[in-house]
């Protein structure tokens, strides 16, 4: 009888650890609020976005207080942006992707065109290791997507959750994965401009021009999921 309370005793110490650690997520340390940064998903709902363009979209659910964008049963897909418009932050979200799966979160995203990622540059959410095709180093997790390769391949394999983080101050950006900065670079220098004009966003003529507009996380077939998603207005 005595083992028997013992196991029930440690069962209920084991499961209210688990409900803690999930109740951990998706929530502003005092230490955050005082330092102003803003909740952009609390785990329950998505009031904090809506689909590009407000365009029709059954890909997002919020499951377990992850957003996921769902692999399979989509009829109509769509990137989420943020309600709020964003000028000088820091960005900050846990993800993890599925095998082979591949999305990108984007910023100063504006709605004049057909696609997010023609105002947006990306921030590359990717399987480095399961990818079923050959990746070229701009096109790996933490990347300024189709510029600026990231110094070190630091994402963790499908399944497991990485900690990223966006910097943009003016021209500046930064991009941090999983504590390490790996993408740092101007906007609008000569060697921006070069870049851009010889690569993927050539004809892209607003690419990278906004220095205001949405946050966007993209929908590029589903297997991606968020959660302690966060942002503090600099």
């Amino acid at each position: 009888m005595r083992l028997f309370f013992l196991t029930l005793a440690g069962l209920f110490t084991l499961t209210s650890m688990t409900n803690l650690m999930q109740e951990k997520q998706n929530i502003l340390s005092a230490k955050e609020k005082k330092e102003g940064w803003q909740l952009l998903f609390n785990g329950n709902d998505t009031k904090q976005w809506r689909p590009y363009k407000n365009a029709s979209s059954d890909g997002w659910e919020v499951v377990n207080g992850e957003l996921h964008c769902k692999e399979s049963g989509v009829q109509h897909r769509a990137d989420l942006i943020t309600v709020a418009q964003y000028k000088d932050f820091e960005f900050a979200f846990d993800w993890k992707v599925g095998k082979g799966a591949n999305s990108g979160a984007m910023y100063h995203v504006t709605e004049d065109h057909d696609a997010s990622y023609q105002t947006g540059p990306e921030y590359q959410l990717i399987d480095d290791l399961g990818y079923p095709e050959t990746l070229e180093d701009w096109q790996k997790s933490g990347s300024d997507y189709a510029m600026h390769p990231p110094s070190k391949v630091m994402a963790k394999p499908a399944g497991e959750y990485n900690h990223s983080k966006v910097v943009v101050k003016g021209a500046h950006v930064e991009h941090w994965l999983n504590g390490e900065k790996v993408v740092d670079f101007e906007l609008w220098t000569p060697e921006w401009e070069a870049l851009k004009a010889k690569g993927k966003w050539k004809n892209a003529a607003d690419y990278g021009r906004k220095t205001t507009g949405h946050i966007a996380l993209q929908d590029h077939g589903g297997g991606i999921w968020f959660r302690n998603i966060k942002i503090k207005p600099l």
